[in-house]
């Protein structure tokens, strides 16, 4: 079995999905995997991964905003040195993902026609933000 890293930096945008597909569809590409998992890994505690629709940015809006209603940024915390958003975007990250698992099928993410892989960032500044990309199999 073979495997195959490497460590992305993706730089985000205020509280925004950065659509990231591509480039792993590269990295899967590049590691000469047929058959096997792609795991992805954020190394971030205020953004987070999700596989969601591709077709429809509403669908990406209406999840913002129904997180955003879940986890308010007005309410108390105890944890507040990095501003009002941080606690909020450490929820918000609890509640969704860090790492995610794909299969590969014949050299490809085994994608749903409509599934996109993003970075969401939670926080209200601009990060670089870094992703351990995972490759093993034949």
């Amino acid at each position: 079995m073979a495997h195959y890293q490497k460590l992305l930096t993706i730089p985000s945008t205020p509280k925004s999905f950065v659509k990231i597909t591509s480039q792993i569809n590269r990295i899967v590409t590049e590691s000469g995997v047929n058959t096997g998992l792609c795991t992805l890994f954020l190394r971030h505690t205020s953004a987070s991964l999700v596989i969601q629709e591709n077709a429809d940015p509403d669908v990406l809006i209406d999840l913002a905003n129904f997180l955003a209603k879940l986890v308010p940024e007005d309410e108390k915390y105890i944890h507040s040195a990095e501003g009002k958003d941080d606690m909020p975007a450490h929820i918000r990250t609890a509640l969704t993902h860090t790492s995610e698992q794909i299969p590969i099928m014949r050299g490809n993410l085994v994608l749903g026609t409509w599934q996109g892989i993003y970075l969401w960032e939670h926080r209200q500044h601009r990060y670089n933000r870094e992703l351990v990309v995972h490759i093993s199999g034949d």
